[in-house]
């Protein structure tokens, strides 16, 4: 049996591939613990200043497997529970590694593919993808997503697709903020993920994950209680080494330690 996820890394990028092409790239448990213990591998790795999901083949991630699906009707609550974990321990360890993950959407990116995109810190689409909350059509709801479906879309957009399960595409994903971008082809979408990697690349990794942790404790904190925590988080990060490195090397008008020459090593 083929590799169900495939990890390449190239350039500093990881590149995590959902390989099920031929039931486009679907969920079921084995193919989530597998992807989660793949991210948990490039977040592990110094050398990994990105990461890159996509799917081979024709989809994204065309959500759950049909096969996954019959065996959960007979399932018990404890059962239906534990299969539930899963899930969210993927989407957890996907938003909590300290890189940014990319999400390269093209075909179908459906319930929990959606989910997938969602969790991911940038997303790019390629106009004729398809995205739907399908769940409702299923008699069931997008539960373990709808935390990370909600921060990226809001409640508008949330009730909209949710309540209805209809399809949209790149462009209609663009404008609610699923998508970061849009683009005609695929082509397109993988330039535009070379320059998004090559920017995240020149800066300090250690300042791009603070910069995560703190953008996902900002959001979730009181206003009353934002000054005393924002403004000790910078003064802490400032007295760091990448942070002194940064800072001369931006008045020095040289790159910092951690920007390769081109063509280095």
């Amino acid at each position: 049996m083929s590799e169900l996820v495939t990890l390449q890394v190239a350039d500093e990028v990881a590149t995590l591939t959902l390989n099920r092409p031929e039931v486009h790239n679907a969920l079921d448990d084995e193919l989530m613990r597998r992807l989660t213990q793949a991210l948990r591998t490039a977040g592990a790795d110094p050398k990994v200043r990105a990461i890159v999901l996509t799917g081979a083949g024709k989809s994204f991630c065309a959500g759950a497997d049909i096969r996954w699906m019959q065996r959960m009707v007979a399932y018990t609550f404890e059962e239906n529970l534990a299969d539930a974990h899963v899930l969210s321990e993927l989407l957890h360890t996907l938003r909590l590694l300290p890189q940014p993950v990319i999400a390269r959407v093209h075909g179908a990116a459906i319930g929990g593919g959606l989910g997938l995109v969602a969790a991911a810190d940038i997303a790019g689409a390629v106009a004729g993808a398809k995205f739907s909350l399908s769940e409702v059509r299923l008699g069931i709801l997008p539960a373990v997503i709808s935390p990370f479906v909600l921060e990226r879309i809001g409640m508008t957009a949330a009730r909209r697709y949710a309540l209805t399960a209809e399809l949209f595409d790149g462009a209609e994903a663009h404008r609610i903020g699923l998508a970061a971008e849009c683009f005609d082809t695929a082509a397109d979408l993988d330039v535009w993920i070379a320059g998004v990697t090559t920017q995240i690349r020149r800066s300090g990794p250690a300042a791009v994950a603070a910069c995560k942790r703190e953008l996902m404790s900002v959001a979730r904190t009181p206003w009353d209680e934002l000054c005393e925590q924002t403004t000790r988080t910078i003064a802490e990060v400032r007295v760091t080494p990448e942070a002194q490195e940064g800072l001369r090397a931006f008045l020095e008008k040289r790159d910092p330690a951690w920007v390769r020459p081109p063509g280095g090593r």
